[in-house]
């Protein structure tokens, strides 16, 4: 579904991505994580066009990424960042139906698909008309997967969109993002820095430093067949208070 060939970015200079070789297949999840800095965003950013390689080849589905054929390919992706990025003078279902005001869906269309992602998001309907300062936080980026789900996509990338929610709606947001996931059986790519969100959504895990791809694979195979000592430094610094209580206590 997706192909990276020989990508690199930089900002200046500074290098991004370093001639990043990756294959991500139809309906897998694919979980990119990593330190800040090590590309993860960037690498995403790429996909759904925002920004372009200096050089290399990012495909969708066997089409070339190209500036004649991008509108068209990113209606074929759902886009989540970070905080939502809902657009404040908007309802909540002004933002969800946006693209598809966009695209002169009809209005029965529409009014069906609204309802159809509220109840697969478990979004209050009696809240679809309120704008996103009345929202919560963890209504606000559902609000988000419906707008990203809108057009029915083969592809969803997610851009840590959990990381500012607070554990209790970030641990529900994840199991309902997991569910919808095996619901939908769509093409996915998680950004994150916590290896416990990356191994809770399962799939299959690759970690960045420095812009290059370290290893790929199982959480299982990064933990018993580390390609690098880094892989397991990164690893063994993400273990909670939680863990650490728990192997020590009787």
């Amino acid at each position: 579904m997706i192909e990276l060939k020989g990508v690199f970015k930089n900002f200046g200079h500074t290098v991004a991505l370093r001639y990043i070789d990756l294959v991500i297949k139809k309906e897998e999840t694919a979980i990119l994580i990593g330190p800040s800095g090590c590309g993860k965003s960037t690498l995403l950013r790429l996909i759904v066009g925002l920004i372009q390689p200096e050089w290399g080849m990012i495909s969708i589905d066997g089409h070339p990424v190209q500036p004649e054929n991008l509108l068209q390919l990113r209606h074929r992706m759902g886009y989540v960042i970070q905080q939502g990025g809902l657009f404040p003078h908007l309802t909540a279902e002004q933002n969800m139906t946006i693209m598809a005001r966009y695209l002169s869906w009809e209005k029965e269309r529409i009014i069906n698909r609204i309802h159809m992602l509220a109840e697969l998001t478990r979004f209050p309907k009696d809240r679809l008309n309120c704008y996103p300062i009345e929202l919560s936080g963890g209504q606000q980026q559902r609000v988000s997967l419906m707008r990203a789900l809108m057009l029915d996509p083969d592809i969803l990338l997610f851009d840590e969109p959990l990381a500012a929610l607070d554990p209790m709606i970030r641990s529900e947001l994840q199991q309902d993002l997991k569910r919808i996931f095996r619901f939908l059986k769509k093409t996915v790519i998680w950004v994150t820095h916590d290896m416990g969100e990356a191994s809770y959504f399962g799939g299959r895990i690759i970690l960045l430093k420095d812009g290059c791809i370290l290893q790929s694979g199982s959480l299982t195979t990064l933990v018993r067949s580390p390609a690098d000592p880094f892989v397991t430094r990164f690893i063994n610094a993400q273990r909670s208070p939680l863990d650490i209580l728990l192997k020590d206590s009787p």
